[in-house]
Parts: structure tokens; sequence; C-alpha cells
């Protein structure tokens, strides 16, 4: 299929297979080898690049971004950073002057993931460089650097790209029929309907950060496909006093700074799901549809007591998001059906939200707890309670609410209910944790929702004497 978009300040026009990943297009057909293949799954940020559109500037992983996600969009690599005379960005002089690289493998994607925090005034270093891994543990400079540069200006040739859009502007696409070298890339969700209706077996891509590493892990060959990156219909979250309603192909990022202020557990997980780079692709649809036991977002939105919204053709169904998942690798969704939205009710945060990894930062969830527990006169008056990791789907806890519901607000009361979890859950042992520790690792979060509902102090970063 046909691709247009900016590539460091210039229009390219490419012809390719529409599963050919940008980054192996940059290093193969341009020589543009700065940008690096390290994991080729997106949790090393070697292959960070800087992605500019109408709705601004963003880190992007390219090892699992598919061209035509850049379509009328502006791409830069490493080697755009500098200015047309050979200008140094303020944070390449930064890191040469603070030592900040070592080795040089993770250096242009550490250096990319700087510069697009620099043009956004973001001074959280350790959230805007967690997904980039330097092997040689040369974090200390790095940082250094990134502080250095902070208070520099930014360069004008960096704001270049969001005046030259117009330029690659994104046009219709013929559906074709998603094989070959075309691939469907709708404008909006009646159009992806009509399509997916006729294509029941087609793959949707969103966000690719899963399903990119269906053609880089395991090489498969997904045609018929279709993108869904230009649907803005999709995207969104919308809200009056009683439901917010979520666009699916609303990202991981939007989601996380729309609920700071609303459910601030919910946004502290989502700080925790991936990396900048993944949270800027990934959508919230897709990491439901998915179906994944693990996934981070479907306890939390069960908990809230969440509304799944799904669309084939012109029919449309709702129903509650822990009703979507029926079994293990099976979801209550028909050939040709599609996630469109989720609701949810407006509520006053009782959320707490508890994940639990080997690695804190960009890891699967061995266990995710996610508590909302109403408690009016120290009685527990309703509670909704969710996990995912603990069974073959994300599941709501319901002995354990039972236990709860109608009782004093009391540790004893939360410590009977504990027991309640063996009749909720059978977790499976795997490389992750085993069944017995993820049985009390979830009671202990029960446990620690009461405590810091009672304002006990339960930070497990938290370092005391």
């Amino acid at each position: 299929m046909n691709i247009r978009f900016l590539l460091n300040g210039e229009p390219v026009e490419v012809e390719a297979s529409p599963t050919t990943t940008l980054l192996d297009w940059l290093r193969e057909e341009r020589g543009l080898t700065g940008t690096k293949e390290g994991c080729n799954e997106g949790d090393c940020g070697a292959c960070t690049v800087m992605v500019t559109d109408a709705d601004g500037v963003r880190t992007l992983n390219a090892c699992i971004l598919f061209l035509p996600q850049v379509q009328g969009r502006a791409v830069r690599t490493v080697e755009g950073l500098a200015g047309p005379e050979g200008q140094l960005h303020p944070v390449q002089r930064a890191m040469i002057d603070h030592h900040g690289s070592q080795c040089g493998f993770c250096t242009p994607g550490f250096v990319v993931s700087m510069a697009v925090a620099h043009l956004n005034g973001r001074r959280d270093f350790d959230d805007q460089l967690a997904g980039n891994l330097c092997r040689c543990t040369g974090y200390a400079p790095i940082l250094r650097a990134a502080e250095a540069a902070a208070p520099e200006p930014v360069p004008d040739w960096m704001r270049a790209d969001a005046a030259a859009l117009d330029t690659v502007a994104a046009s219709d696409v013929a559906p074709g029929d998603g094989h070959g070298p075309a691939a469907f890339t709708p404008g909006s969700a009646d159009a992806l309907a009509e399509w997916y209706e006729d294509h029941p077996d087609a793959t949707l891509i969103a966000g690719a950060t899963d399903v990119g590493l269906w053609v880089t892990k395991q090489l498969r060959d997904l045609a018929p496909v279709a993108f869904l990156n230009r649907c803005d219909d999709l995207r969104g979250i919308t809200t009056d006093d009683l439901v917010i309603r979520i666009g699916a192909m609303t990202s991981l990022t939007e989601l996380g700074a729309f609920f700071a202020d609303r459910h601030p557990g919910l946004a502290e997980m989502i700080r925790r799901y991936g990396s900048v780079q993944v949270r800027n692709a990934a959508t919230l649809g897709g990491n439901i549809a998915n179906g994944s036991p693990i996934g981070d977002s479907p306890p939390a939105l069960i908990a809230l007591g969440a509304r799944l919204h799904l669309r084939k053709g012109d029919a449309r169904r709702e129903m509650p998001l822990e009703a979507f998942f029926i079994e293990y690798g099976r979801q209550d969704r028909q050939p040709g059906e599609f996630v469109e939205a989720i609701s949810l009710p407006v509520q006053a945060d009782r959320l707490r939200c508890y994940k639990l990894s080997k690695r804190f930062d960009q890891d699967i969830s061995a266990v995710c707890g996610c508590f909302n527990i109403l408690v009016e006169d120290d009685t527990v008056t309703s509670a909704r309670i969710a996990f995912g990791g603990m069974a073959g789907t994300p599941k709501r806890a319901g002995a354990v609410e039972a236990a709860l519901t109608g009782r004093p607000w009391t540790e004893e009361t939360v410590r009977a209910a504990m027991a309640a979890f063996a009749r909720d859950y059978a977790p499976m042992s795997d490389m992750r944790a085993s069944a017995d520790y993820r049985m009390q690792a979830a009671r202990n979060m029960l446990l620690r929702a009461f405590h810091e509902d009672r304002g006990v102090a339960t930070d497990v970063l938290a370092v005391t004497a």
C-alpha cells in the first residue's frame, strides 16, 4: 500500500506491505541505523522515534509501529534532531557534556525520548525515560544530562513538523480487501463496521502494542488487516453528571491524564502500565478486546462498574465488562463485532488499585487487584472487587464482596473475608508467581486497602529504618 508521511522534515511516499514495521523500513530502506533493534517488542526503547500529528508530539516504539500508522504524520529519528546547519540539539550537547553515552547502543533512543520531553516541557524524567533501557547501567549521567538540557529553549527546527503536516495530509484510502499490498484504513467507525461485517476474519490493528509482536516474534501473516488509527470517532472521552464514556481508540496516556484527579489509583496504575512509548500507542479497547487474563485495565474498570459497548454493522449491544470475559482465550464477541466504547458511572473516588510485578515499572502483572468498597457509618454498604492474574480471565471476587457487604469496616471483618478468596479463585503457578503466592498476595491487597483507607501509610516503595 502507499503511505505518505514526513521523515526528518522531508515528505516521503512509501510503497510497502502494511505490516512492515517502521523500524525495518528505516534501517533497511533508508539506511537510518541510529534507530536500533533491541528487544523488538517495545520494551527496551532503543527504537524510539518522535511522531507528530494534530494531537501533539509523542514518543513511539518503531519496532512495533506499522507503516500505515504513520500515514499523514511526521516522524523524526535521532538523525533528524540536529539543526539544518548541524547544530546539536540541547539534549545531544548535554549527553556529551555529562558523559551520558557508554556503549552507545541505547543512546539514540534515550536522546529521542529526552528531546520529546524537552519539547513538551516534561521534567519527570524517571517516568519519561522508564521505557529506555541502558544495559550499561549509566542512568545517573543520562538523568543529569536531561536535567541540564531542560532549561534550554526548544530549537526552532523542532517545531517545524507540526506546521508542515498539511503537505502529507492523510487522504481517503480505497477499502480494497485488506490482502496483499493493500490494507483497509477506515476513516470512521461506520466505515469500519461495514467492512468488518464483510471481513469477520480480519485482524483489527489499533495501537499494535500486542499485535505488533504477532509479526516481529511469531512471524504471522495477519491479512486481511484494518488499521483503526484514522477512526477519530472511536477516540476520546466524554462525560456528564452521570456517565463517563471512553472511545475504544483512546490511548492509555489519555486515559491516565483523564483519571488523574478522578480516580488517582487507576491513574497511578496506568503510569506503571508499559512505558511512555507503549502508553502513547496502546488503546483501551485493544487492552480489553485481546482478552488477556493479566490485562491491567479490566480489573479497575470492572471495580468501577464499567459497561462494554460492542458494534456489528448497524447493530449495537452492551454488557457489564466482567461478562465479556467467558474463559481463557474466549470472549463474548461475535465475528465481525468490535469494541466501540466503554462507559462507567460517575462516582466518588473509592478505588484502590494494586499492581504486583517483579519489576516495578513497565512489567506484566503477577497479580493486579482493584477495590471499590463503599463505607457508610463504619459499615460496608457495597463492594466491587476484581483481579487480574488470579484466573483465566479478569474476574470479580463475588464471595469476598459478599463477606464484606453489610458488615462493620474493621480489620476483623477484613481478615474473616480473606478466607473467601479460596471460593473465588484457583490461581495457577507460572514463571511470574506460584499459586500460593498469588493467593496470599490477593488477600494482603485487601488488607492493604483497609489500612490505606484508615490512613495508614502503605507505600511499598517507602524505606524506613
